[in-house]
């Protein structure tokens, strides 16, 4: 059942667009923890960091991988980007927790987790939330990594597609390019979801169309949030540097964006530097957007079409007793 919501006074939400911090994780969650801080001292209740911020999106690297060959060089690579990753929960959420509460805010952080729970051995992308108290209050695992992505990063299932109720309204996401899985974004519409988080590694400009069209679709407000990324932020001593060599210097100019229920842009896009955007939630704005469109409700066609989503875990090994 879809409850809270749309009622009471504007709520801010803050986009965090950091410096890329790849292969570091402590100085990664040192920045999180400081901008959750700061973005709170500017009056934010919920404040966003960018897609797999905490462990590092990868940009430029191949890991020594072709079709039908890996490296003993790419192999080390990956080793170390695997000790880069963080367990849910593990010390570094814990850390998390506290700056969210110290913060009294929503926390939602990008991060490459690391399995605990069967194999040890697969990553998976990951959009962690904490609560003002500082409690963990889910994740959600990207469902479909693109590309490369794939030689890196599991695949997530339907067991982690959350939408939270919070202060600041219902709070739910996708993560980059599932945002472009036309049946994902119906499972957050049909959880009711009004603050939609859209933590990305896209920064080319046809990505804002999509964070436009999604507010335009949802009649929900949608946050972009990006990293600043240059060749230096990597490691000096990182094995596989040569292959960024044909990469340019910046590897991603950001492009942070706040939108609103009727598509207006709010705040942003920011691009070739680090920084916070700030916008204000009036929940009044969305009760008034879906007036003439509501995709869940009076524009849906439930007798046309049927979708189900299957929101059980699916373990790689079960027992039975």
């Amino acid at each position: 059942m879809v409850t809270g919501g749309a009622s009471g006074a504007p709520r801010r939400i803050a986009v965090v667009q950091p410096e890329a911090a790849c292969f570091d994780t402590a100085t990664a969650v040192d920045r999180v923890v400081a901008g959750t801080l700061e973005a709170a001292g500017k009056g934010a209740g919920l404040v966003v960091f960018p897609e797999a911020y905490i462990g590092g999106y990868p940009w430029g690297l191949a890991f020594g991988t072709a079709v039908g060959g890996r490296s003993a060089a790419g192999r080390r690579a990956w080793q170390r980007y695997h000790e880069s990753a963080i367990a849910v929960p593990g010390p570094e959420t814990k850390r998390l927790g506290e700056a969210a509460a110290e913060a009294g805010v929503v926390l939602a952080v990008g991060v490459v987790e690391r399995d605990t729970t069967y194999s040890g051995g697969t990553l998976f992308c990951t959009l962690l939330y904490f609560g003002p108290d500082g409690r963990l209050l889910g994740k959600h695992r990207k469902l479909k990594p693109t590309a490369a992505e794939r030689l890196v990063w599991g695949e997530g299932d339907g067991s982690t597609l959350p939408v939270f109720d919070t202060a600041v309204g219902r709070v739910g996401g996708l993560i980059c390019w599932e945002n472009y899985m036309p049946l994902a974004r119906m499972a957050m519409y049909g959880e009711g979801v009004e603050i939609y988080l859209a933590p990305t590694a896209d920064a080319r400009p046809r990505w804002q169309s999509t964070l436009q069209h999604i507010a335009l679709e949802g009649r929900c407000y949608v946050v972009g949030c990006n990293q600043y990324v240059t060749r230096d932020m990597y490691p000096s001593d990182l094995e596989l540097a040569h292959e960024l060599d044909a990469w340019p210097d910046t590897l991603c100019i950001g492009g942070s964006a706040i939108y609103g229920p009727m598509g207006d842009c709010l705040a942003g896009p920011l691009e070739g530097e680090a920084g916070m955007l700030f916008a204000d939630v009036d929940p009044g704005e969305i009760v008034r957007s879906r007036f003439d469109f509501d995709v869940t409700g009076h524009y849906a066609r439930p007798d046309v079409f049927r979708f189900e989503v299957d929101r059980r875990p699916h373990p790689p090994v079960s027992s039975r007793t």
